[in-house]
């Protein structure tokens, strides 16, 4: 046995020595000889007789949230799950071997920097082997599933059938949930696989129906009024409108409309646009589970005057192999219907880098159509596909407490193999503060959480800012009082908070006169008895329950001592407290027009976040190209760390006097040679709800009582997001911001040109 070992580690170390640089726009080169050999030095790892009479229970492989919550029927069993994803585990020598591979990757004293793989080369290394699959599939057609294919990176199988073959094949019932007041259909129990095949099964990712949800907010109609020059919000007024505002801000005059010459002036697009770095000749990739109007990208680009820039549009609906089609097109229901998410990311991504080629991966997941959900489907069949795109953003997510150990084992596999890739990834941290999974609604009977589509080492997370002008009152400094040729007003770059429109926003607080949030929030229940302003509508962030935390993100200063991987990795703006600042989008239902004659749509959230830093890489990435350099990056987390050690210290020892010199409240001319603005005032604490009695809400501060919540749900206590049920102080706020890294809002924001500048060095070091 030890012999067979060494034969391994010998064989897996001469396979990654002989790996090619693979040219990622290219078709994958023929398999490395040195590869190939590991599938006969490897032995089967099922090695009897699989009989599904002999099972092994797969652990955690449902929802530990239904452990409280009981079922309100039984799901029929003729009732289709389709494109469900077996997903296979790698051996362990295997798994050491790709971590080894993607350190590598990232250092750049490595003989390995940038040197990346394709697909089929991923699956023939790191893959699960051609054997073992062959038994695994055998076992699922035996069992009645249609199995449709296995994906280039050997890792993952896409089986068809019904909710009664799962009862049989993985002994398990089906049944109907209710979660967050929506209709659900999950797995009631852990599965189990016959015993010869549980070395080589993760689970099946696709029993539930939780799916990431886009992270943006509720869309806002307003009108333009030229005299003003802001916009008013043309919506008719909700009920909690009759109430008393209790906001600190006031804003009656209307509400202020960002254009992308706005955000290339606040964040030093502008400076690389000057000098011809638009993107041009990188493909950024948003993957979506709806479709938009083609002609609303259009619409935008001509609006805001970047069609001369030479970016283009597709809308795609990509497919891991031509034989295994599980990429359904989420066709529009009229021509003037589409996704609010999907525009947004297509438009914000091209107003950074207008010169980029956007393209719009979009599968469906209605209907059962493709049960594991469409976002993953569009990511997972663009990586494994011929043709990958040098950078990905993903709006979408929910907390790791939302998701079974199979559905986050996927979507890390997923996120690592497109880091090997060479692929740059960026995903949206979140719309609700300390946990992500109550977009639109108040953190209730959960406690802290993280993103997990985002929480992977090999992605990085985007969260949220606010401009911090209005609260500052410092406005007339930062944008002038009439719009441009491009409808922008921004003068510079402005100093940030984190994105909180909550009375937990401390900045808001000292505006509206409170010495502290919490007095702030108990000043809130006297001019909103019912609640109708309890909000956790805030940028999130938190360390992950599931992965462990990367070696690059403990080297910068005030890195959470923890053992978690720590969200977010960076942020940009996405919305303000109070709702007064916003980003314009045009849509089907109501273009663009010039002068702003017509209404539009006003957005925000880190949906608009994530999308945006993806197109300040594919700036970098071009930038990079024209210096010889390779236009793929790979996950950019590590080198945004490794130069942020630069600007604010290490994780040890001394702090630079750029720490202080690159804080977000020193504005352009401070900040003007910083790489990063280190956004350290304010937080991302937001309110929190327990409903009496009910379920217990952890991490909870409860301050007061509403007697009826929002007039119908009865008693419920209010609080603010703490790691404390006792106490609300600096310490347990969750979280606050501060100098260094935070869980507010990561290392900050960035500019863009003196990134630009920081990376050719550091993919230049010896």
């Amino acid at each position: 046995m030890r012999n067979e070992y060494l034969m391994l580690c010998a064989s897996i170390a001469v396979a990654i020595a002989g790996l090619p640089v693979a040219a990622m726009a290219q078709p994958a080169t023929s398999t490395n000889a040195a590869i190939a050999d590991l599938n006969t030095v490897e032995m089967p790892r099922v090695t009897k007789t699989v009989d599904s009479s002999v099972l092994s229970t797969v652990a955690q492989s449902h929802l530990g949230l239904l452990a409280k919550t009981t079922p309100t029927a039984v799901v029929a069993d003729s009732t289709p799950m389709n494109h469900m994803q077996l997903i296979l585990q790698r051996s362990a020598l295997r798994e050491g071997a790709l971590n080894a591979l993607i350190s590598a990757q990232h250092d750049p004293k490595s003989p390995k920097f940038h040197t990346w793989l394709t697909p089929q080369e991923y699956g023939a290394t790191f893959g699960v082997a051609e054997v073992d699959i062959a038994a695994v599939k055998s076992w699922l057609s035996s069992q009645g599933f249609t199995v449709h294919g296995v994906y280039p990176n050997k890792m993952q199988i896409d089986f068809s059938g019904t909710a009664g073959m799962v009862k049989r094949a993985f002994h398990t019932q089906e049944n109907h949930y209710t979660l967050n007041k929506v209709s659900h259909i999950a797995n009631a129990s852990d599965i189990s696989v016959p015993t010869a095949l549980k070395d080589v099964v993760v689970g099946v990712a696709g029993l539930n129906d939780l799916r990431p949800q886009a992270l943006h907010v509720a869309p806002k109609i307003a009108q333009f009024d030229a005299t003003s020059q802001k916009f008013k919000i043309t919506q008719p007024a909700t009920v909690h409108n009759l109430v008393a505002n209790p906001e600190a801000v006031s804003f009656q005059g209307g509400v202020r409309g960002l254009v992308p010459y706005d955000t290339a002036k606040m964040y030093g697009v502008d400076q690389l646009r000057a000098s011809g770095i638009t993107g041009k000749g990188i493909t950024i990739a948003v993957v979506e589970d709806g479709s938009m109007v083609p002609a609303d990208w259009t619409n935008f680009v001509s609006q805001f005057n970047l069609a001369s820039y030479g970016g283009t549009f597709a809308q795609i609906q990509p497919q891991a192999t031509p034989a295994m089609v599980n990429c359904i097109d989420p066709t529009i229901a009229n021509p003037g219907e589409d996704d609010t998410e999907t525009l947004l990311d297509a438009e914000w991504s091209t107003a950074i880098a207008p010169g980029a080629n956007i393209v719009v991966a979009s599968c469906d997941d209605s209907n059962g159509k493709n049960f594991f959900g469409g976002v993953f489907t569009a990511a997972t069949n663009l990586i494994n596909g011929a043709s990958r795109p040098n950078v990905i953003s993903a709006s979408y997510g929910y907390g790791e407490g939302f998701v079974d150990a199979a559905s986050k084992t996927a979507i890390d596999l997923m996120w690592a193999q497109a880091d090997v890739e060479g692929i740059s990834v960026f995903v949206s941290t979140g719309d609700s503060g300390t946990n992500p999974s109550f977009n639109g609604s108040v953190i209730s009977g959960a406690g802290l959480d993280a993103n997990a589509f985002a929480t992977s080492p090999n992605v990085t997370g985007v969260g949220g800012t606010d401009t911090a002008d209005v609260l500052d009152k410092t406005s007339s400094k930062y944008f002038s009082k009439t719009t441009n040729s491009e409808y922008g007003s921004a003068l510079s770059y402005i100093p940030e908070i984190p994105w909180n429109q909550s009375c937990g926003n401390s900045l808001a607080a000292k505006f509206a006169g409170q010495p502290s949030a919490l007095e702030f929030c108990k000043q809130y229940l006297t001019y909103d008895p019912y609640g109708y302003y309890v909000t956790s509508e805030s940028g999130s962030g938190g360390p992950s329950s599931v992965d462990r935390k990367p070696a690059w993100q403990r080297q910068v200063h005030n890195a959470a001592k923890d053992q978690s991987r720590d969200l977010p990795d960076v942020s940009l703006f996405a919305g303000s407290y109070g709702g007064y600042t916003w980003v314009i989008i045009c849509t089907a239902a109501n273009p663009c027009v010039p002068g702003f004659t017509a209404p539009v749509s006003l957005e925000g959230g880190t949906s608009l976040s994530s999308p945006m830093f993806a197109g300040i890489q594919a700036l970098i990435d071009q930038g990079l190209a024209a210096s010889g350099l390779p236009a793929y990056q790979g996950n950019a987390a590590p080198t945004l760390y490794a130069l942020a050690a630069q600007e604010y210290g290490g994780a040890t020892g001394g702090t630079p006097a750029s720490l202080d010199t690159c804080n977000s409240d020193n504005g352009a001319k401070g900040t003007g040679k910083c790489v990063f603005h280190n956004v350290t005032r304010s937080g991302i604490s937001t309110q929190c709800i327990q409903q009496l009695p009910g379920v217990v809400t952890a991490d909870c501060y409860f301050y007061g009582t509403i007697q009826n919540f929002q007039g119908l749900y009865g008693p419920v206590q209010v609080g603010l997001t703490s790691s404390s049920a006792t106490a609300y102080t600096p310490k347990t706020t969750a979280y606050s911001s501060q100098q260094g890294w935070s869980f507010a809002a990561g290392l900050g924001s960035v500019n863009a040109k003196n990134l630009l500048t920081a990376w050719k060095a550091f993919d230049n070091a010896p």
